[in-house]
């Protein structure tokens, strides 16, 4: 049995100002987009330019708050916030979604491409081997705030989180995130997006990938206490990958009859 590190959220302190290690994984996943989209652009993947690039990662940065801050409000806690809708915008108490940030993304997406003249799948192609470190990154954040902590477990690995309240064992699913919806799937998308694929294959495997993913270490994850498990032994992180996982695998399939970018 481990303990899990008592580490200090705050990562600077400068004077009233704190900049969190949360705040700083977010900087880090948005980086690492920018370095290796320069990279994909100079190997002559797609025809945008390092500025467009920029431009992509504002319209991403402006989805993945917007939606991330909706998805949480529309999919955990819907009602809390009808009756209070002004807590939409208290973010510092916290409240993102992934799949809302999803959403948002996908429609900077839409709105980048028609403004550039290309397709929403030729754009996701491009960016979707940029987006798993910066995952990966948050879910190191996750572990390090010592939050999302996973289920009881008997494994030799099991940590105890401080900040769970109860001296039990836990998975610490969020390095499990980290490995598979991070690396792991870095690793496959920028394998499989090293040479040219039909348009829409690598937003594709993507959405298959994190979705496959996610479901499975949900299972480790400890349901949000407001919610338990919504369907039977389904949390809704799980309910919420299975269309990902069913478009990805259309996308995956249909993408086969269309030419290559």
């Amino acid at each position: 049995m481990l303990q899990h590190p008592d580490f200090n959220p705050v990562a600077v302190q400068l004077g009233p100002l704190a900049v969190h290690w949360y705040g700083l994984m977010y900087l880090f996943g948005f980086a690492m987009v920018w370095i290796l989209g320069r990279y994909r652009i100079r190997q002559g993947v797609t025809d945008l330019t390092a500025r467009n690039l920029e431009d992509l990662i504002f319209y991403c940065v402006l989805g993945v708050i917007a939606g991330g801050r909706l998805g949480y409000i529309l999919f955990y806690k819907p009602a809390e916030y009808l009756a209070d809708p002004l807590k939409v915008f208290y973010i510092w108490e916290g409240g993102m979604a992934f799949h809302g940030g999803l959403i948002g993304v996908i429609v900077a997406l839409l709105i980048f491409a028609r403004r550039h003249n290309k397709t929403l799948l030729q754009i996701g192609d491009f960016i979707a081997p940029l987006i798993p470190l910066g995952l990966g990154a948050g879910r190191l954040g996750n572990f390090i705030n010592g939050e999302l902590w996973g289920r009881p477990t008997d494994l030799p690995w099991g940590m105890v989180f401080r900040t769970a309240g109860d001296g039990v064992a836990r998975h610490p699913s969020q390095l499990y995130e980290m490995a598979l919806e991070g690396l792991l799937l870095f690793v496959l998308l920028w394998w499989f997006s090293s040479r040219p694929r039909p348009t829409g294959q690598v937003s594709g495997l993507f959405l298959m990938g994190y979705g496959v993913f996610r479901f499975l270490v949900e299972y480790t994850r400890e349901p949000d206490y407001f919610l338990g498990l919504v369907l039977g032994n389904l949390s809704m992180g799980q309910l919420l990958s299975l269309p990902m996982i069913a478009v990805g695998l259309i996308l995956f399939w249909r993408s086969a009859k269309i030419p290559n970018r």
